[in-house]
């Protein structure tokens, strides 16, 4: 059996997941297994666009809230979520701490990109 070696680890968005399961798609004219469970779920899921989501996190990097990392951005852009106990929830499963004012600016941001239902 061969053993994939891991050149780099790189958190990455639910849209861009879904960007590259479609240029395999068309490359291959059929998913395996797993990436058909993963395709149906990046569907389900992924609310914004390739370039949507590409602004939405450079804009929640432009906020330099301190401690919010890259990982905590991707994170907030699956999600979208609707209001700050939400965004803090999401949160909570890392080691991390936002002052008020920061969470009202990254529910600023949020909302600007969050799909009307």
């Amino acid at each position: 059996m061969v053993k994939p070696e891991i050149i780099e680890q790189k958190p990455i968005s639910i849209s861009e997941v879904k960007d590259i399961l479609s240029k395999i798609h068309k490359r291959d004219e059929e998913l395996s297994f797993r990436g058909g469970k993963t395709e149906d779920y990046v569907n389900e899921m992924g609310a914004l666009g390739i370039r949507k989501a590409k602004e939405f996190i450079k804009k929640l990097e432009e906020l330099e809230v301190p401690r919010l990392r890259e990982q905590h951005i991707l994170k907030i852009a699956d999600t979208l979520p609707e209001n700050t106990e939400q965004l803090k929830l999401i949160l909570s499963g890392y080691n991390l701490t936002i002052v008020k004012d920061n969470l009202k600016k990254i529910m600023d941001v949020v909302d600007e990109y969050r799909p009307a239902k």
